[in-house]
């Protein structure tokens, strides 16, 4: 537990203004350090398709794509706040580009996560931008068929298998509510750009071959994806609170974990496992989250919650609002 609550939001957020100023040359070399690997990543994959290559040297390069999508869906995040280049502009191109290539309407995306960043760690305003988690009295409230709905949502197999595939290829393409003439126009613009990209790759490499890289890859970094979101807000120890008690400090350092990837993994996932730093002030590019970190005493306050750690999180189902924390299923049995 930190001593957040000796702080004031106002005091953190003056600590880290000085990094939420983008980088033009780091940002740049970003996209470069990015971008063009998973280029290649692509290129050597048709190749090795072609040649009809064995499946022990396509998974890695399969596995490898699926980790630098999820370091594109970190640039194209930082892009929805703003904070990756200075231009707005530049921005918001290389969002739709990324959202393009993440299967993710950049304005819907943008939206839901900015109502995300006003709601989280907030019991009345659960559901956008995290994993929908009831309480011990709201479970208990609901009829046998509907405690076995959320039983079979919260399994692992399915928020991270069947779930990544279901909402990148099809809830994000067809089935949401698009409001307003933005992001009509930004879920217009990425399914025909993903329509073009699949006739284009069906006349070249051919239909088999750009499913057989792509599918993968999306479900793959879908997944690391959604474990991300899920373990930065749900984790032993965590803070929730109802809208009259909801604190910003507690919510951000405690409310969010600080996920101590190995260095290999912290650079695929752009840091943002500081993410108790991202929430205090998410204007700071995930270049620069570590520096913040090192150079700010009160971000080194939190838990570090490490990879072995992390897992235990699939374990913890409900809001216990007696003892306030996150429970198992077993734990509520017993």
């Amino acid at each position: 537990m930190s001593d957040s609550g000796q702080l004031s939001i106002q005091y953190l957020r003056s600590s880290l203004k000085p990094f939420a100023k983008p980088a033009s040359g780091r940002a740049a070399w970003q996209v470069a350090d990015t971008f063009l690997p998973y280029l290649g990543v692509w290129a050597l994959l048709i190749h090795l398709f072609r040649t009809g290559a064995s499946v022990f040297l396509i998974l890695p390069l399969l596995l490898l794509g699926a980790l630098l999508l999820v370091r594109i869906f970190i640039i194209f995040h930082d892009c929805v706040h703003g904070s990756f280049f200075a231009s707005h502009r530049a921005n918001v191109i290389l969002g739709y580009v990324a959202g393009v290539l993440t299967f993710t309407p950049y304005t819907y995306w943008k939206r839901n996560h900015l109502i995300h960043h006003g709601s989280y760690a907030n019991l009345d305003r659960r559901g956008v931008g995290d994993l929908w988690t009831l309480t011990v009295e709201e479970y208990r409230a609901l009829s046998p068929l509907k405690r076995l709905a959320y039983r079979l949502y919260r399994h692992p197999l399915v928020f991270l298998g069947v779930g990544p595939g279901y909402s990148f290829l099809i809830t994000q393409r067809f089935l949401y509510d698009w409001q307003g003439k933005e992001e009509r126009f930004s879920a217009t613009v990425t399914n025909m750009a993903l329509l073009a990209i699949f006739v284009a790759a069906g006349l070249t490499i051919g239909f088999k071959t750009y499913v057989l890289i792509q599918l993968p890859i999306v479900l793959a970094g879908g997944a690391a994806g959604v474990w991300l979101f899920y373990v930065q807000h749900q984790f032993k120890g965590v803070y929730w609170a109802h809208q009259d008690n909801w604190d910003p400090v507690k919510a951000a350092m405690e409310g969010s974990s600080y996920y101590k990837l190995p260095k290999v993994l912290q650079w695929f996932t752009g840091s943002i496992g500081l993410h108790h730093v991202h929430h205090v002030l998410p204007r700071i590019p995930n270049y620069r989250l570590q520096e913040c970190y090192d150079a700010v005493p009160e971000m080194r306050t939190v838990p570090q919650l490490t990879l072995f750690k992390s897992l235990g999180s699939l374990r913890l189902n409900l809001w216990d609002e007696g003892r306030r924390e996150l429970i198992s299923f077993k734990s509520l049995a017993a």
